[in-house]
């Protein structure tokens, strides 16, 4: 009997279909067998949430060994490396995702924006921004300019740290009104110690039309115009600084008092700073009351210690104002008040406890803006 070549045109793509499907069936079977990957990976989670970072570290290297192509398990391994500082492994970590050619665009940009954490973390700040800045045009571009932001205020960079927070305003990321206030503040310092004083008086009036209600360039401008000679305009910018932020106002209570003096407007001030002393009693307040009429010095040091009786630098100032004799028992007392106070007068950040003997705008520890209480800690 002779063979019909046609059963050819059958056979032949039907042996093709078969065994292109046996390959597939063979390589998810190949990829399924290793059963022990997704046993090592729960585990993992299972001591990351009770906080055993170690074996939940050895728990995921032994998943991501059994499946590297697991991209998940990277982005896991990565960040527990790098939230134990063990940033070079983070790197190394990111940087294998970055290598891949398979690896989708999201994925890409999500590694990327690891990377570029990784960098951070360990203080690599030209290499985050270069990361940050790769991020661009990605679903990460948000939270990556954000991080610039954070990059150039640490750096110092106050000119790109005020164009990339305009820049997120104008995105409508939110408000940094009062943020962009702060940068331009630090450029009229800047202006300020070049001898610049034109120039950063006209960053302080942008900073103060962009944050009306801002204490800090109130603050400077009014400082400005009282070294400059121009004692009423001083006087009525903190008068603004009084309405707007009154618990700003201890800043600059000294100087309001030292341009009401010049300006001739004593009674004035008295009232004000009164009234502002009986809202919010501290010892800035009863200072400048003392520049202001130095006959009452006694009477109101001495109302101020019954009104707050832990208030060690009072006790100090009310004691000098008594005359003392070398070797007495009152010179004694007025030296142990000089070192009782010393740890005393400070400022203490809000965010992060930092501590220091100055007032800052922008914490040195954490770098929150506006987080220090403009009250010494015996006060609060």
């Amino acid at each position: 009997m002779d063979f019909d070549f046609r059963w050819l045109l059958l056979i032949l793509p039907a042996a093709f279909a078969l065994g292109w499907l046996a390959s597939r069936l063979d390589l998810r079977q190949a990829k399924r067998d290793p059963r022990d990957a997704p046993h090592a990976y729960f585990k993992g989670l299972n001591l990351l949430l009770n906080e055993q970072h170690d074996k939940a570290i050895d728990a995921f290297i032994e998943a991501v060994q059994h499946d590297p192509d697991t991209v998940d398990l990277h982005f896991a391994l990565g960040a527990l490396f790098r939230r134990r500082g063990e940033t070079e492994r983070a790197v190394r970590v990111h940087q294998h995702l970055m290598q891949r050619g398979d690896l989708p665009a999201v994925e890409r940009a999500r590694a990327q924006h690891a990377l570029a954490q990784d960098f951070f973390k360990a203080g690599l700040f030209d290499r985050a921004e270069a990361a940050y800045r790769a991020l661009s045009g990605t679903p990460f571009e948000g939270e990556a300019e954000l991080a610039l932001l954070s990059l150039y205020e640490r750096g110092r960079d106050w000119e790109q740290a005020q164009r990339m927070a305009q820049a997120l305003e104008t995105r409508g990321v939110g408000s940094f009104a009062t943020r962009q206030a702060h940068h331009l503040c630090e450029l009229a310092l800047q202006s300020q110690a070049d001898g610049a004083l034109q120039a950063a008086v006209g960053l302080l009036r942008q900073a103060h039309q962009l944050a009306p209600r801002a204490p800090r360039p109130l603050l400077l401008l009014g400082q400005a115009s009282l070294r400059s000679g121009q004692a009423s305009e001083a006087l009525g910018l903190f008068e603004t600084l009084l309405t707007v932020a009154p618990d700003a106002f201890n800043l600059a209570a000294g100087h309001y008092a030292e341009a009401a003096n010049i300006a001739g407007e004593t009674a004035r001030a008295l009232a004000n700073l009164e009234t502002q002393y009986t809202l919010a009693p501290s010892m800035a307040l009863v200072l400048a009351l003392n520049a202001l009429a130095p006959d009452a010095q006694e009477a109101r040091l001495s109302a101020h210690l019954m009104r707050h009786p832990a208030a060690l630098d009072g006790a100090r100032r009310l004691l000098a104002l008594a005359p003392t004799e070398a070797g007495s028992s009152q010179a004694a007392l007025q030296n142990a008040l000089d070192r009782a106070v010393k740890p005393r007068t400070r400022y203490r950040c809000a965010a992060c406890g930092f501590e220091s003997g100055h007032y800052f705008w922008q914490c040195p520890g954490c770098l929150s803006w506006d987080s220090f209480p403009p009250h010494p800690i015996e006060e609060l």
